[in-house]
Parts: C-alpha cells; sequence; structure tokens
C-alpha cells in the first residue's frame, strides 16, 4: 500500500498549488509518495472522515488537531506543520496516540523576525503617518509625524525563544536598551544576547516598543491584557507577530482610542480574518497587515523545503529534523508504516 499525505485545503488547491506559491509537492512524487489535497475542513478541526486514509497530512494553516480525532484514524502517523506555530496541537495527546508531529522552527526564524523589525522601523518612523500625509496631498503636515525614533530607546521582547533571539540580535546595533520577559530557563540565553531580563510589568513600564514573539499557551493567552497596557508608557508601541490570541484585543483597542499608549503593528489578530466591524481596523495608529508579512520568496523556499524533508523522512522510517513531540519517535517508527 502507498504512502499518502493530505495537504489540509485552507491554503491549498486542487492541483497542489498554495497561496504560499510552489511549495515543491512534486518531491512528494518523486520519494514515491501519493498526495492530495483534503475536503476543506468544517470550522477549525478536520473530520475524522476527513483524515482518512492518510499515512501523514500536511498543515499549511492553524487546524486543531486532539487526541480523539487521531485516534479515530488509526492510519494517521505524521502532523507536519508548515510553518513554527502549533496552537490547536495537543502535542502530548498525539504521542501517546503515536502520532508525531513536526514544525519548521529555523526556516521561520529570520523571516518573522524581520517582520517584526519592519513594523518597528515602521512605527519608529510614523511611516504610514507620512505616507497618507503625502498621498492626501498634505505635506504642510509632515512636522506633525516625527517619530519617536529607537537610538537610547527600549524594546522589550516577550518570548526570548528562536524568534526573539534572533531579533534581539537584528536591533541592538541599532543602538536600543534590548530586555525580555522572566521566565524558566531564560537568563542563560539572555546572558549570551547582551538581553537584561525583567518581570512582566517592568518591561511594560521601561520599554518604548513591546515585542511580541512568544508561543500562545495557556498561560500566556491575553499576556498582554488591560493591566499590562496600563502600566505602558503613553509613547509606547506594542507590536505582535507571534499570535493574536496573546492580545486582549478589546483592552488594546480601548488604550489606543483612550491614547494611553501611541500605537500598534500587528500581523496577527484574533479571530481572523477579523470581522468587517473590528474596531481596529479604522484606527490611524495601527499598521495591520493579514498575517502574512513574513511571507517572501526566501520563506516560502525554506519552509517547503524543511516540511517537504520532513514529510519524505517520515514515510522512509526516518527521524525528521524538528519533532515537536520527539518521545513518540521510537514508539513511531515501529508503528508507522514505511513507504515503499
Amino acid at each position: 500500500m502507498t504512502y499518502r499525505v493530505g495537504l489540509t485545503a485552507d491554503c491549498a488547491r486542487p492541483d497542489g498549488s498554495t497561496i504560499f506559491g510552489d511549495v515543491g509537492i512534486d518531491r512528494l512524487t518523486a520519494a514515491g509518495l501519493e498526495w492530495e489535497v483534503m475536503a476543506p475542513a468544517v470550522g477549525h478541526a478536520p473530520s475524522p472522515a476527513d483524515l482518512d486514509g492518510y499515512d501523514a497530512v500536511l498543515s499549511f494553516g492553524h487546524l486543531h488537531f486532539s487526541r480523539d480525532l487521531v485516534e479515530a484514524t488509526p492510519r494517521l502517523t505524521h502532523v507536519a506543520r508548515f510553518g513554527a506555530g502549533h496552537d490547536g496541537i495537543d502535542l502530548d495527546g498525539l504521542a501517546r496516540a503515536g502520532v508525531l508531529v513536526t514544525n519548521t522552527p529555523v526556516a521561520v526564524r529570520r523571516p518573522l523576525a524581520l517582520s517584526a523589525l519592519t513594523l518597528l522601523l515602521a512605527l519608529s518612523h510614523r511611516l504610514m503617518d507620512n505616507h497618507r500625509a503625502a498621498t492626501s496631498g498634505r505635506w504642510s503636515d509632515r512636522g506633525q509625524h516625527r517619530g519617536l525614533g529607537l537610538a537610547g530607546r527600549t524594546v522589550g521582547i516577550v518570548g526570548l525563544g528562536s524568534v526573539g533571539g534572533d531579533l534581539a540580535g537584528l536591533v541592538a546595533p541599532l543602538g536600543v536598551r534590548v530586555v525580555t520577559n522572566e521566565r524558566a530557563g531564560v537568563h542563560e540565553r539572555a546572558a549570551a544576547l547582551g538581553v537584561e531580563v525583567l518581570g512582566l510589568e517592568q518591561l511594560a513600564a521601561e520599554s518604548d516598543y513591546v515585542i511580541l514573539t512568544a508561543a500562545l499557551t495557556d498561560s500566556s493567552y491575553h499576556l498582554v491584557d488591560a493591566a499590562f497596557l496600563a502600566a505602558m508608557k503613553p509613547t509606547a508601541y506594542v507590536i505582535n507577530v507571534a499570535r493574536g490570541g496573546l492580545v486582549d484585543q478589546a483592552a488594546l483597542t480601548a488604550a489606543l482610542v483612550e491614547g494611553r499608549i501611541a500605537g500598534a503593528g500587528l500581523d496577527v489578530l484574533d479571530p481572523e480574518p477579523p470581522s468587517a466591524d473590528e474596531p481596529l481596523l479604522t484606527l490611524d495608529s495601527v499598521i495591520l497587515t493579514p498575517h502574512a508579512l513574513c511571507w517572501t520568496a526566501d520563506f516560502t523556499r525554506e519552509v517547503a523545503t524543511s516540511v517537504i524533508e520532513a514529510i519524505i523522512d517520515g514515510a522512509h522510517g526516518r527521524r525528521p529534523a524538528h519533532p515537536l513531540n520527539p518521545d513518540v519517535f521510537a514508539r513511531w517508527r515501529r508503528t508507522a508504516r514505511p513507504a515503499s
């Protein structure tokens, strides 16, 4: 029986083309694997019927995979994420069910860090305000849109993981002080990067730019809430390139409307896409992008290579490079059916 791969329909078309461009699906065929685009999922998770008949799933978006779901589809042994985020995937539950989960953290790291840097530079120079002044012929207003700048400012990176660490290295030469939030195991990494570690409230109070690169977990949900925003300077900005759920959007909207912070740069929202009446869409103090700012040609090439290699390695019984539940691998290797 041929090893079969299902491609989630959230970002893929029936012919294998995707919104990211060419991701090298032909490499699956060349490796002796069959593939097809799955039926579109209804809601946030595929159904057992959607997964039926597949050994592996290439998940482009952010579908949810639970233990109950994969236990109802015993043929499935591998969920491969196109990207780094894995919120909505029950890693422990899938491990107990013998399903390996992989992602592409190295390929995502630099494009996502550069996305945060893009928003940082745009906000520090009030790029969009100046753009609107120029395109509407309001040249006399240009003195009203002086940016805060970066020299001597404090950049608070919430989540000094792979992306946050890379971002710290990018912004440090710009003459800024870089700080991060207190959490388990962060001190050694922060010391190596020359980053100060502060409590979360102190980070909020001292940062001119708060940049969110943390993973979304139960404990980080709405980490930026009304209390966090109340501690920030009125001249400060929030930048989020991680997950929309890290921010209490109602609290952020209130802080922006009332002028308690200066602005925000958001590549992610909660939910996505936002409703047509989402108030953040109307605020000139906010730069919004559709969870796609890091989607460059480099991003597509590197992420696609990583995820396709993970699937091919798994199909042939080899350990993929980036398992998220690595303890399952020995069991998974015994139970998975290698490609013929």
